[in-house]
């Protein structure tokens, strides 16, 4: 087999990779579709796995936690894609989740990130700290976008706890489209996935996708990861089963 060969095939290609589990719906408060639009966008892509994470109380708009309380009677399926049910929660500053653990406990898994709506940048150690202090719950399996400067991080330390907390780091394809939103994202990142090669450390590429025509958008962060030659082994979503034995299913 030739080099091009070996290359081509360790190559991550947006249609190689099988659930987007970082979506929001219109109960977010700021994304444009409702479940069973972004399921029928997901079974479109031929996605054979869609998240619904939508935001935890902190941002302005979202759902009141009764939503995650009853998220039981929402579809689990739709012509052959399976759904689950997360909830993207905000890291605070006195390093807490904004979500009830009698919430939390409902959800199939959850994603932790900051978010600047509710939280106030304290320097990257003590910013890292405060993520960490979150990702010890044991139903956080994935932290969302930790690549924006404005409120820094220190990669070593989070990659170390991810590793520590069995939680996966996220590539977000969101982020590479919105680079005047996210201040240094492809530099960050660049920081980031070699600590996670070093560390065996899995990620996750997401759309993030807050329309329906965004579900299972994951090119951009496939481009990057391809031209680092990032290895694919390290990425859950390539594989449904992969995925639900990370998070324990």
């Amino acid at each position: 087999m030739s080099n091009e060969k070996k290359q081509t095939d360790l190559m991550i290609d947006p249609s190689d990779l099988q659930l987007d589990i970082h979506t929001h719906t219109l109960a977010s408060g700021h994304a444009y579709g409702t479940i069973r639009e972004m399921a029928r966008a997901a079974v479109q892509k031929e996605l054979k796995l869609l998240g619904i994470s939508d935001h935890a109380p902190g941002i302005q708009g979202t759902c009141d936690p009764i939503y995650f309380s009853n998220l039981r009677v929402a579809p689990k399926s739709m012509d052959g894609t399976e759904i689950m049910y997360g909830c993207e929660i905000n890291v605070l500053n006195d390093g807490t989740l904004s979500l009830e653990q009698k919430y939390i406990d409902r959800l199939d898994y959850t994603i932790v990130g900051i978010h600047t709506m509710c939280y106030h940048d304290e320097g990257a150690k003590k910013n890292t700290e405060n993520l960490i202090s979150c990702m010890k719950n044991d139903k956080v399996f994935l932290v969302s976008h930790p690549d924006d400067d404005h409120v820094p991080l220190d990669y070593e330390m989070l990659v170390e706890a991810a590793k520590e907390y069995h939680v996966a780091l996220e590539v977000n394809n969101s982020s590479f489209l919105k680079q005047h939103m996210r201040l240094n994202c492809v530099d960050n990142y660049r920081k980031m996935l070699p600590l996670c090669e070093k560390l065996r450390v899995p990620v996750i590429i997401s759309s993030d996708a807050h329309d329906p025509d965004y579900v299972g958008r994951f090119a951009e962060a496939c481009e990057l990861l391809n031209e680092i030659g990032f290895d694919r082994e390290l990425i859950i979503n390539t594989d449904v089963n992969k995925w639900k034995a990370f998070i324990g299913k």
